[in-house]
């Protein structure tokens, strides 16, 4: 279904903001001394590989991405910048990283890029390691961008004016910075935060005194450029002397006491604290919409004292959301400076790209939501192949279909998907049962729906991939359901006559009723025929002790199928156990 590209979408966030970006990159279009009408709008991200970049950094992403999508479909060019903070210091050592170990720590205070990648890793640097993770799950999300090292912009001397000009004027800058230094900046809302971007941290923790988030000062002054050391190539360094003509810079290293005066017009070997970096890239860039973690918006954060500082550079600053923080069912707030956080190749290994879109499209970047990796997670796929249908017959509310064209294709074209898309909790329960045996999965759900049988596993996939990795990687082997072998012979002997009534019922109507829609019937019909009432009568019709009578059957009914008080829904559960097998264990 194809897009309504004009803001008349009044709750779909992504038209609204593609309308100011269109506007906005034509303001300053027609504003230039020289206008390009076939410039590109410039959107972008920034992402630091200081570790696995989890969940919560791919809103940086997806919320751009989006955006430009749409002005892509309007017609427009437009440009995704993904910036890898790749020149960033590497701050501390991230627990739980496969291959890496405390030593390290010697490395702290280098160049992300300087840093050795984890033991084991066909990678040549610890920043290469963690974005190839991240660019192969963009690249299976249709997130199409330009990336952008630092570590080669800045080394390279790209920025080489840039950092003179910040040189130059570093007094403005130290005085648009000294607004905020004296104020206490007021605290976020506990439940908007999201984990403070990578680069913010960096240049908050510093390295010691001699490094600010904002630069050095010293009684040499204030200097808004960090050099690395030529000997330790470590960041413990104090501009001691700056000579705005020559250009001669001397620094000196506090971590191995090294020393020396280079020409900073000839040097490339520091870079821009970051408050002035980020504002010089969106001059440099011509950036026109850049999203940002809500901790940038307290007094004195990047983005605000950004809006300042790119005015120095002659720049604008971008249109720029705050985005809300990113949950994971029953895992605390993300921060890929600790262990264990889920990345998008962790949440790609267990549901399909279109569901993961639509979780980032569904939502306006200042709300807050989760990602399932528990039971939640088959809900979720649930009210996605509702909304599926109501696109398909034409009832969606505009703005859910509007996320869901966003979810299932991009300007490029629709994303790959699996032809026969059935319910995830029923592949789950699937391969759960039948523990990889494919020839058994296939059997199964060919006899989900007998009238139009599947004809090969690859007609589920992804999706049945996707189920079957979610159970063997995120269900306990507590939860885990293994068919009895033998019968209870025990629990069937001791069983009253209202219970063998209920089996024999049961047992009748297998042969009739065997389909997922036929087994739903019979399973939830059995309790209401031995209470006197038709088997397809409603709740409204029934009196509460159904319900209660309908648990007990199916307790009664796990039990004698898999020892336990629930598992599987019981119609999926039959359908695996087989006809036969299923007469044995109750008892035929």
């Amino acid at each position: 279904m194809p897009i309504v590209a004009q803001s008349t979408e009044t709750t779909d966030w992504v038209s609204r903001f593609a309308d100011e970006v269109i506007a906005e990159s034509e303001r300053r279009a027609s504003g230039a001394k020289t206008p390009d009408a076939t410039a590109p709008v410039v959107v972008a991200s920034g992402l630091s590989p200081s570790g696995p970049i989890h969940l919560g950094n791919l809103r940086e992403v997806m919320t751009p991405h989006l955006v430009a999508d749409e002005i892509r479909r309007r017609g427009h060019r437009v440009r995704h910048l993904i910036s890898w903070d790749d020149y960033d210091r590497y701050r501390k050592v991230p627990a739980g990283v496969p291959g890496v170990d405390e030593t390290w720590a010697e490395h702290i205070g280098k160049p992300l890029t300087s840093v050795p990648a984890p033991k084991g890793s066909a990678h040549p640097n610890w920043a290469e390691h963690f974005k190839a993770a991240m660019i192969e799950s963009l690249a299976e999300l249709g997130v199409e961008f330009d990336g952008i090292s630092q570590t080669a912009q800045y080394t390279s001397g790209v920025y080489r004016e840039q950092i003179l000009h910040a040189m130059k004027h570093r007094q403005d800058i130290d005085a648009i910075l000294a607004q905020y230094r004296t104020k206490k900046a007021a605290p976020a809302k506990k439940q908007q935060q999201k984990p403070v971007d990578e680069a913010e941290l960096e240049a908050a923790e510093g390295s010691g005194a001699a490094a600010e988030d904002d630069g050095s000062s010293g009684s040499a002054g204030y200097f808004p450029y960090k050099p690395y050391c030529g000997n330790c190539e470590k960041d413990l360094t104090t501009v001691t002397a700056y000579d705005d003509d020559s250009t001669e810079l001397t620094y000196a290293c506090t971590a191995c006491g090294f020393s020396e005066t280079v020409r900073l017009s000839e040097f490339n070997r520091g870079k821009l604290v970051w408050k002035v970096d980020w504002p010089m890239r969106w001059a440099y860039e011509g950036v026109v919409f850049e999203p940002s973690g809500v901790d940038h918006s307290s007094p004195g954060s990047s983005f605000q004292v950004g809006g300042q500082i790119v005015g120095i550079f002659g720049g604008k600053q971008p249109i720029g959301p705050m985005y809300a923080f990113v949950g994971i069912s029953g895992m605390a707030k993300m921060s890929s400076s600790k262990g264990g956080v889920p990345t998008p190749a962790d949440a790609l290994q267990i549901m399909e790209p279109q569901l993961l879109r639509w979780l980032y499209a569904r939502r306006r970047p200042n709300q807050s939501f989760k990602i399932a990796f528990d039971q939640e997670i088959q809900r979720l796929y649930d009210e996605w192949d509702r909304l599926d249908a109501k696109v398909a017959d034409g009832s969606a509310l505009p703005a859910d279909a509007a996320a869901h064209a966003r979810a299932v294709r991009t300007a490029a074209g629709e994303l790959p998907r699996t032809p026969r898309p059935l319910p995830y909790r029923t592949l789950a329960s699937v391969a759960d049962i039948t523990a990889g045996h494919e020839d058994q999965a296939l059997r199964i759900l060919s006899e989900l729906d007998p009238a139009n049988p599947l004809g090969s596993l690859g007609e589920a996939r992804p999706r049945y991939d996707k189920a079957e990795a979610w159970i063997n990687t995120h269900v306990p082997a507590d939860q885990r359901t293994i068919v009895r072998e033998e019968p209870d012979a025990e629990l069937l002997k001791s069983l009253d006559e209202p219970s063998r009534q209920s089996l024999r019922l049961l047992l009748d109507g297998l042969a009739d009723h065997w389909s997922l829609d036929g087994l739903t019937h019979l399973v939830y019909g059995v309790p209401k025929v031995q209470a006197g009432f038709p088997a397809d009568a409603t709740p409204k019709e029934l009196p509460p002790e159904i319900k209660t009578a309908q648990r007990s059957f199916f307790a009664l009914l796990y039990h004698l199928l898999v020892g336990r008080d629930t598992g599987p829904r019981l119609p999926t559960l039959l359908l695996a156990v087989g006809q036969e097998r299923v007469r044995t264990l109750l008892g035929e």
